[in-house]
């Protein structure tokens, strides 16, 4: 058990009201009159989750987008979001970073409506925090409502913003579609909206597919088996098909598709890719070509 699935199991004796759903799922669902408030907070650390030499602009649009993600995996429409902000001591920097959230608040219609600013330690790690907040009032899928029998689909490839990352490592000054995937995820929410009302469960790709997958299958009491590993054209172009490529852009993160089941015979309303199936039983099974693979010691990203 990793430190992160340690300190849930403590939080999970705190998050007694339904709302948390027993911190399974990526959001707290409150319900409000005869609709459901989506709730949703995350923090992006430099060095972490962002290289310390991407664009300020690119940084700020990411930690919109990957609220905005959680959002589209319940269907929900942005009501606003709150800000919690480390001071560069930089106005450049700090300028540039609020342009690229304001850009992908913007074309999103979701309002800043507060939060708060810190001044971090000298030589700390810039960090940065949104909490979203969305409203559902029609179906919301979860990660625990998988079935078997149902298919399993994404609505784009895997793996393209792990590779994006690579090549923005070595070279800071790397473009294209690649590193424009890892800097600029783009939140499904149109096709989020709708999905929601067909799936059985849907979840968004943050830590990469074969955790999320695992995850799912998990929090829904079933077996999931992935058949096909979706790779782009570029992503090819780059690395190739082989299988270490495609096992590598299963445990990739950062690729903000939606993850979604829906029931046998169910067709999926916007372009999505099967990917397997949900079955009897428990864990995951990976199959390459038709013949099962190992599964990797590390399925994706986790925190410690």
């Amino acid at each position: 058990m990793s430190g992160e699935s340690r300190f849930l199991t403590l939080l999970r004796l705190l998050a007694h009201d339904p709302a948390a759903q027993g911190l399974v799922d990526d959001v707290a669902i409150l319900p409000v009159g005869d609709s459901r408030l989506i709730l949703t907070s995350d923090t992006m650390v430099e060095g972490v989750h962002y290289l310390p030499t991407d664009p300020p602009q690119d940084i700020g649009w990411k930690l919109a987008a990957v609220n905005l993600s959680d959002l589209a995996a319940k269907g929900a429409r942005p009501v606003g979001c709150l800000l919690n902000y480390a001071l560069s001591g930089d106005d450049a920097w700090d300028e540039a970073f609020i342009a690229g959230l304001g850009e992908a608040l913007d074309r999103h219609a979701m309002p800043l409506l507060g939060g708060d600013t810190v001044k971090m330690p000298g030589a700390s790690a810039r960090s940065y925090s949104l909490t979203a907040i969305g409203e559902a009032t029609g179906a919301v899928p979860t990660r625990i409502g998988a079935k078997p029998g149902d298919r399993l689909y994404v609505t784009g490839p895997v793996g393209n913003a792990g590779i994006g990352l690579d090549l923005a490592r070595a070279d800071p000054s790397a473009s294209g579609p690649l590193v424009e995937a890892y800097r600029r995820p783009r939140p499904r929410m149109a096709e989020g909206a709708l999905i929601a009302p067909l799936a059985s469960a849907m979840m968004d790709l943050s830590d990469g597919l074969l955790i999320d997958a695992s995850r799912m299958a998990q929090a829904s009491g079933v077996a999931i088996t992935i058949d096909h590993v979706p790779l782009s054209a570029a992503l090819e172009q780059v690395r190739g098909a082989s299988v270490a490529v495609q096992i590598a852009a299963a445990q990739a993160g950062d690729d903000y598709e939606l993850l979604f089941a829906l029931p046998h015979g169910v067709a999926p309303p916007v372009h999505a890719i099967p990917i397997g199936h949900v079955g009897q039983g428990a864990g995951l099974t990976l199959l390459i070509d038709g013949a099962v693979m190992p599964l990797p010691d590390r399925l994706g990203w986790e925190h410690g």
